[in-house]
């Protein structure tokens, strides 16, 4: 599956189940509005890089390696757990809402050479992506994630792809509308960048259904059967020969858990998750109003529970990557 210097870099970010079960604070911008809810003023990025260093130095003990970005999240990189990998986050944060097709953007003054010299075990790239986006528009995607790919495959340093399905012809994806284009916006996005020409490494990706709108699972209207969601899962598993992981989206943790559970019982064949606001998020706001010192015991108690139940439910739930 793997060649070269790669499967020593994905021995890195897996654990001894070879199971990724990685924590994910790479937000940037998403982060400081979190933290701005609690503030007047504008939010300091020193505050930003203290926040993930308090992350990274209490939660790392727990999680096979650590999602950052190098903007931010260098220093917390530095007092990560000795065992845990890391990959960097390699484009830019959000994206410019007045041009059309959430087009991607790489972070100016940073290359894979360099994310690599930083000691990323991996290079993760997020692209926002519509499959029934104007034809113009996703060729420049898939020809920009060419490149990144082009570029992994230069430093041999593993690829990650994070994948996140969106309608362009409606910016809310939490709607009943979009709950039922769902599915076939996420499989289908999984199939066109599982090409070998793309040169990705692992995918990093969306569950195939909003679970609020699952029999059983949702408070309101339900679109989809348990049966039917199951299937869902199913075939998004086999939509894709690359191991595949799944991105939390910041439900919350226990939802994400019972996510997990029911991905398994589908029978999906997913190979862990990289996981960042079900496991954290709470302790934004102890970090805020109450200080570094508040934050820290959130973690170490709160925060510490979350990413050891989330574990559990992983060991269980998740297929181990094949390395050799």
């Amino acid at each position: 599956m793997f060649t070269g210097k790669k499967k020593e870099y994905i021995s890195q970010l897996v654990n001894e189940n070879n199971v990724i079960g990685a924590l994910a604070i790479d937000q940037r911008g998403a982060l400081k509005k979190m933290m701005g809810k609690f503030q007047e003023d504008e939010v300091a990025e020193s505050k930003i890089s203290e926040f993930k260093k308090v992350v990274s130095s209490e939660l790392t003990k727990y999680a096979s390696s650590i999602l950052l970005d190098p903007e931010y999240g260098l220093d917390g990189a530095k007092v990560r757990d000795k065992d845990s990998g890391l990959l960097l986050a390699y484009e830019k944060t959000g994206y410019d809402a007045k041009v059309k097709g959430r087009l991607p953007d790489l972070l100016s003054m940073w290359s894979v050479k360099r994310l690599k010299e930083q000691g990323a075990d991996a290079c993760k790239f997020l692209l926002y992506y519509d499959v029934d986006e104007d034809i113009k528009i996703n060729e420049q995607k898939k020809v920009f994630i060419e490149r990144i790919g082009s570029e992994c495959l230069a430093e041999d340093i593993p690829f990650f792809l994070e994948l996140v399905s969106y309608d362009s012809n409606n910016g809310d994806t939490s709607t009943k509308e979009y709950a039922l284009k769902k599915p076939h916006k996420v499989i289908d996005m999984m199939k066109e960048f599982s090409n070998p020409r793309y040169g990705v490494d692992v995918l990093k990706v969306e569950v195939p259904v909003n679970m609020d709108y699952v029999e059983g699972y949702g408070n309101g209207e339900f679109v989809y059967t348990k049966e039917e969601a199951m299937k869902f899962f199913k075939e998004q598993s086999e939509a894709t020969n690359l191991p595949f992981i799944f991105l939390s989206a910041g439900v919350s943790a226990k939802l994400f858990q019972e996510t997990l559970k029911f991905a398994k019982l589908s029978g999906s064949k997913f190979n862990g998750v990289l996981c960042g606001r079900a496991t954290w998020a709470n302790g934004v706001d102890e970090f805020i109003l109450k200080g570094e010192d508040s934050a820290r015991e959130w973690m170490k108690t709160q925060g510490r529970k979350n990413i050891q139940e989330l574990n559990d439910v992983l060991n269980k739930t998740a297929t181990p990557i094949i390395i050799d």
